[in-house]
């Protein structure tokens, strides 16, 4: 039995997020049952699994320097182009596209150059709480437009199916609920470990530290995270918080530490390589998020045995069970992530249990190999649909 040839298509494995999903999939699909190509733009800032992972795949991977993010007509072109060129030479059975734009022109050009099977991964969507109205009719639009050549999408919540559907933006038999896996092995730090990555931020053994992992952008509410640590300071002093990411709003958001007086207890650590050691030493994860489809540092905390306390938006609640794995608030609400927290740091108890349900949970329902094993189903499936006139 020949094997199934797949393109993967990505804009970029900057980061964590869709990048893992992306690799967590690659590298596991039977080698034995499938011929896997790698598609992606350029990247500033892999993270060392995505070196590594790179480096093993060295011959399959394609690197189109158009494929990028942001809009750019020119390098959208050029990239459309390439694609369309490497599909059509290559011949896949399977393309399956991962976030906005690599799904836009990676669809497009799997259509236009023949592909018989067409998958794309949202990994979330711009439907509402990005742009304003005029843009998101826009995306809709084009959404609309791509899923009638799309034999399926793949959400990652329930939520954002619903959206799909709500949006009309495609038919509840093309989308399909396949849940984030990650490694979850990995996320299982020696108490040693700890210690040493407390030290190196200055934090004593006795001190609690909350925590937040993401992009510094507007989207990701880390200015309501740093409202909140101000509250919590003035009730409990000694409590340290640590910001793990990057972005625009980085100096903005230091400023703000120095004018509500925090500064001492605020640490901004920037880029990490090293996010399940660092949800490690967390007592609480905070995610203020103004929208977000699933929450992955959410599960990654919770595979730490880490209480979370989350914005109740998108994705989120399929991820955090409210008072049973964490604390759910409304967002944009500071003073409601501040009493949660504080509710949290008050009673050990409370967030050592949380910590334990959490684990149980995202063990028996976002592990790597169940993702991997719907997928491949998935692909298996639509090709032989195709094969034999079904689809």
């Amino acid at each position: 039995m020949s094997k199934i040839k797949v393109a993967q298509v990505i804009t970029r494995l900057d980061w964590c997020g869709a990048p893992d999903i992306y690799r967590i999939l690659s590298a596991g699909l039977d080698p034995d049952a499938f011929d896997i190509t790698l598609i992606a733009g350029p990247s500033v800032h892999p993270t060392k699994k995505t070196l590594e992972f790179l480096a093993e795949f060295q011959s399959r991977v394609r690197i189109i320097p158009g494929l990028k993010r942001e809009i750019d007509l020119p390098a959208d072109l050029s990239a459309f182009l390439s694609l369309w060129n490497i599909f059509r030479r290559e011949r896949f059975d399977v393309v399956h596209t991962h976030t906005a734009k690599a799904g836009a022109l990676g669809r497009l050009a799997a259509r236009l150059s023949g592909v018989s099977v067409i998958v794309h991964t949202p990994h979330g969507h711009n439907l509402y709480g990005y742009f304003n109205q005029k843009m998101t009719r826009r995306i809709i639009m084009a959404e609309s437009y791509l899923s009638t050549f799309t034999d399926k999408i793949i959400a990652l919540t329930e939520l954002e199916k619903r959206d799909y559907l709500k949006s009309k933006v495609a038919r509840e038999d093309k989308v399909a609920v396949i849940y984030q896996g990650l490694e979850l092995d990995k996320y299982a730090c020696d108490w040693k470990d700890k210690v040493v990555l407390k030290r190196s931020f200055n934090i004593n053994a006795g001190e609690d530290v909350i925590g937040m992992v993401g992009r510094l952008e507007t989207v990701k509410g880390p200015g309501y995270f740093i409202e909140m640590a101000a509250k919590v300071i003035s009730k409990f002093p000694k409590t340290k918080f640590i910001i793990a990411g990057e972005g625009s709003l980085r100096a903005a958001l230091e400023e703000k530490t120095g004018r509500l007086g925090i500064r001492g207890n605020v640490i901004f650590a920037g880029w990490r390589d090293d996010i399940p050691e660092i949800l490690s030493i967390l007592d609480v994860l905070v995610m203020p998020s103004l929208n977000e489809a699933v929450g992955i540092s959410a599960i990654e905390a919770q595979a730490e045995g880490v209480s979370v306390v989350a914005s109740r938006v998108g994705g989120i609640p399929e991820i955090v069970q409210d008072r049973v794995t964490g604390l759910l608030v409304n967002p944009t609400d500071p003073d409601a992530l501040a009493e949660a927290v504080a509710e949290l740091i008050s009673d050990k108890d409370k967030r050592v249990r949380m910590g334990r349900s959490g684990k149980l949970w995202v063990r028996g329902k976002f592990a790597a190999g169940e993702m991997i094993d719907k997928i491949s189903s998935l692909y298996a499936e639509l090709s032989n649909k195709k094969k034999y006139g079904i689809l």
